[in-house]
């Protein structure tokens, strides 16, 4: 009978190895983990020694994966994810109660899922009841104590229970079958599809036209994102997003060949009740920040929130 040696991967150096490179440099890993940067760099030579190939080179002043680095990634990710949820699962297996999550609506098909699930794989008996809501409202109700948490879209109020996690881009959207034919040197005015006032895109993208000098007249309303989707991807309108949650209908437009104006980032926000949210609403802050860190590029993500 022949028998092969199994390689068990260290833990603590595969960790090592996704925030080295989640961060950007294995010295940020370094002061995210609290270690030093050259007992950071020992463990990934130490996991490059158990995997047997090396998993990262230079490139220029930084590093790059190779390609059986950007495999491991992968899979380090989801190795961690189980370590994690089965510690998680273990310590409050005992853990009961409710916990109530708010969510904007551009969120609610890309994030919500990984969240409910790993949540309650590890809380079994904690009961959680979600809502997807629009910007002012998710915020309204953190604040009002009728929802724990709230991943919302920043919107320039400090609060000191809110930690933002992430900026991400704004861009202008339109149909991915019927690419809008409007240019900023048409003469017409470039059509809007928006959301019901009050909205803070809408709003951001009305001044941005006005501030560029260009007419604008708002083609589509819709109450919902799914029914702005549908009158974007149906070429009744140009809308304004993140690069989060929109349908392969939908495409990003070149701000420079339609005349369009830049955008600044969004701030994404979490927003906590004013008061102890206790563990298990700690443990779902969590996991939120971690399915934002997989969802989300990194180049988006801020210091010390990725996965």
């Amino acid at each position: 009978m022949i028998s092969v040696r199994i390689t068990n991967l260290d833990t603590d150096a595969l960790r090592s190895f996704v925030t080295g490179m989640e961060a950007g440099s294995f010295a940020r890993a370094a002061d995210r983990l609290g270690r030093s940067t050259s007992a950071v760099s020992a463990q990934l030579k130490k996991l490059e020694a158990q995997a047997g190939v090396a998993l990262v080179r230079k490139s220029g002043r930084g590093l790059v994966l190779t390609d059986s680095g950007e495999a491991l990634l992968s899979y380090a990710r989801r190795l961690l994810d189980l370590n994690d949820e089965a510690v998680s699962a273990v310590r409050g297996v005992e853990l009961e109660g409710w916990v109530r999550l708010g969510l904007q609506e551009d969120f609610g098909e890309t994030v919500l899922p990984q969240v409910l699930g790993r949540f309650t794989r590890a809380h079994p008996k904690v009961r959680i009841e979600g809502r997807i809501g629009r910007n002012q409202d998710l915020v309204d109700m953190v604040e009002a104590g009728r929802l724990d948490l709230a991943l919302a879209w920043a919107d320039g109020i400090p609060r000191p229970t809110a930690t933002t996690l992430a900026a991400l881009p704004l861009c202008w959207l339109g149909s991915a079958e019927t690419p809008p034919n409007w240019r900023a040197d048409s003469g017409e005015p470039l059509p809007l599809a928006a959301l019901e006032a009050p909205c803070m895109l809408r709003t951001i993208a009305c001044e941005s036209l006005d501030r560029q000098g260009l007419s604008w007249r708002v083609a589509f309303v819709s109450p919902s994102l799914a029914g702005l989707w549908a009158a974007t991807a149906a070429g009744l309108g140009i809308a304004l997003r993140t690069p989060v949650g929109w349908p392969p209908s939908i495409q990003i437009l070149d701000p420079v060949s339609h005349g369009l104006p830049e955008l600044p980032k969004l701030g994404l926000v979490l927003h906590k009740a004013d008061k102890d949210i206790g563990p298990t609403g700690e443990h779902l802050a969590s996991i939120i920040g971690q399915a934002l860190g997989e969802t989300l590029s990194r180049d988006w993500l801020l210091n010390g929130h990725t996965a």
